[in-house]
């Protein structure tokens, strides 16, 4: 029979069990792992598709976390949200394509994930509301691909390229060559997230997107920025045939005349920063030779383990 000072001990590995069990771990690297402490865990499932979990962070609110890889949290801004608060941008039905979609439409892979961001992230909620949205669930290269109209903007909101993930082929040549580029129009813009930027971790799929792009557009815009929650700077990359042309003074004029109140963070003259890379990043940019293809793919390490 344990005594009671057994007992007692067992209590306490017990509860500092439970106490070790309220973190969320993410493997960046296999000699690196970033950990979130946990109110809750809101959902966690396999479908056809993805892994999936919505987790309550003690630092940065409910986050969305697709295949271990962090996606947004509500901490940081969403793409839905975004785009429906630009008027001028919305005045004409087809104007911008936000995550695949047109001004009144969004594509996404699995309508769990939009189940689950449209109940619990509720930063996002008014998005998902609004009388501009029309949501389409489907694959979102399908569903470009059968589409006639075309578009002044797409933005590329995407998962990261993960080996054995449905999104990588999102980054290919042939996708923005073949389907993406014939469905906007003359002066069209493509944005998409690019994965990270950082002085470490560039190389991983950064620069290959970069590169790949320069092949398909004459013009092509990198930017980056610090997100708190990714612990790393992310990039983004804009391309268009006709020259993009980022002045500080005329972004400030435009959010004045678009955006009611305060911005928190964004200004002209801090998004014509963003593009200026520091000599690592810029030298490899430069120097990078690799093409994104499906036979040829980059992806990004890691996965995430939730206790």
């Amino acid at each position: 029979m344990d005594s009671q000072a057994d007992v007692k001990d067992q209590c306490h590995h017990a509860k500092d069990d439970a106490e070790a069990c309220k973190w969320y771990e993410e493997e960046i690297d296999d000699d690196l792992k970033w950990s979130f402490a946990l109110n809750s865990v809101l959902h966690k499932g396999t479908s056809k598709y993805q892994e999936i979990a919505l987790i309550d962070t003690k630092r940065f609110g409910k986050a969305l976390v697709i295949d271990g890889k962090m996606q947004s949290a509500e901490i940081d801004e969403f793409i839905y949200h975004e785009c429906l608060i630009h008027p001028p941008l919305l005045c004409h039905p087809k104007s911008v394509l936000p995550l695949f979609g047109h001004a009144r439409g969004i594509f996404h892979i699995l309508i769990e994930v939009v189940d689950f961001c449209r109940k619990y992230l509720t930063v996002n909620q008014n998005a998902f509301r609004d009388s501009k949205l029309c949501l389409i669930i489907n694959d979102a290269k399908a569903e470009l691909e059968k589409r006639e109209e075309q578009f002044d903007i797409i933005v590329g909101d995407l998962s990261d390229p993960m080996e054995g993930g449905p999104c990588y082929q999102l980054y290919t040549k042939s996708f923005y060559e073949k389907i993406l580029k014939p469905k906007l129009r003359h002066q069209g813009i493509f944005i998409t997230q690019a994965g990270p930027a950082g002085v470490l971790t560039h190389k991983e799929v950064f620069s290959s997107i970069y590169n790949t792009l320069k092949h398909v557009f004459k013009y092509v815009v990198v930017y980056t920025a610090h997100v708190p929650s990714f612990a790393d700077m992310w990039g983004w990359v804009m391309a268009s045939d006709e020259p993009l042309v980022v002045d500080s003074r005329q972004i400030d004029e435009r959010i004045g005349e678009r955006i009611n109140g305060e911005l928190l963070y964004l200004n002209g003259e801090s998004l014509v920063s963003s593009t200026t890379m520091n000599k690592s990043v810029y030298t490899s940019l430069l120097n990078e030779t690799h093409i994104y293809t499906e036979e040829n793919a980059r992806f990004l390490y890691g996965h995430g383990m939730g206790c």
